[in-house]
């Protein structure tokens, strides 16, 4: 499934295409994705301009002129096409710019979706309800993390997945922040003490601006929209490694376990 660092870098990449342009065509292609697509998003945004491109938790923002904002989500499988040669099966959205260029939704699995809210109630719309702060931009420490994790005696891996804690987090980038600071993924969050905490929060965001850089991670069949793969995954210091040395040099080794039904992978050795 792509991540946040997925999804930031399709909606920089979008905004190179969209963003000031008016839309003279927007195509709908079927009724549904993961849910029902509006019945009339293509005539409440054919003809307005684009005036921002942003992001919140995974999900993509696409805001208009007219009052109206487009949310995306990218389910396991989608990714933006700009300027294809031609449709193809699963180009389930055609937007067309008074440029003349062109971006696809492209989803095989269909699990994606596409909202269309008025730009007032983002905020409050319902996909973004009980979201916790983004984990870019400065909005967590140490002591916010301390606070949100005290007394709790779940795993700090799976709290750090629950996106009410904070939003947007997958399960790659926190197998690669918790090994930065040194945290045992099984550890219980409420006993974490306070200086991994500090740790953990300068690795949260600097794990994900480092994928972004990298344009995310190549995992499946995910590419930016202009088709260029993510190479984050040449990076990883933990996840997919099995079984492979430590790349701190501590003489440990990879080892994968399950937490909430998906992998996660750590140094039994520099993690404590």
């Amino acid at each position: 499934m792509p991540e946040l660092p997925e999804v930031e870098t399709t909606v920089r990449g979008l905004a190179q295409v969209l963003e000031g342009r008016t839309l003279t065509r927007v195509e709908p292609r079927r009724e549904d994705l993961r849910r029902s697509i509006p019945q009339d998003l293509g005539q409440r945004l054919t003809g307005a301009k684009v005036t921002g491109l942003s992001r919140r938790a995974k999900y993509g923002l696409i805001a208009t002129d007219r009052g109206d904002t487009l949310i995306f989500h990218l389910g396991m499988s989608g990714r933006w096409r700009v300027d294809p040669s031609e449709m193809e099966k699963h180009d389930h959205l055609v937007i067309e710019t008074d440029e003349g260029r062109v971006v696809a939704l492209n989803d095989p699995r269909r699990f994606g979706s596409l909202d269309l809210v008025p730009t007032a109630d983002v905020a409050t719309w319902d996909g973004f309800s009980g979201l916790g702060p983004e984990p870019l931009g400065g909005w967590i420490d140490g002591k916010w993390l301390k606070d949100r994790l005290a007394g709790r005696s779940a795993a700090v891996k799976l709290l750090l997945l629950d996106q009410r804690v904070v939003a947007g987090l997958g399960n790659i980038y926190v197998c690669e922040a918790l090994f930065r600071a040194r945290i045992d993924p099984r550890k219980a969050g409420g006993r974490v003490s306070r200086p991994k905490l500090d740790a953990l929060a300068e690795a949260i965001p600097a794990v994900l601006e480092d994928a972004i850089r990298a344009g995310g991670s190549t995992l499946r069949d995910f590419a930016a929209p202009d088709g260029e793969l993510g190479y984050f995954s040449k990076q990883f210091d933990v996840y997919d490694r099995e079984g492979q040395p430590c790349r701190r040099g501590c003489d440990g080794t990879v080892k994968r376990i399950v937490q909430g039904g998906r992998s996660t992978f750590f140094c039994q050795k520099c993690q404590k």
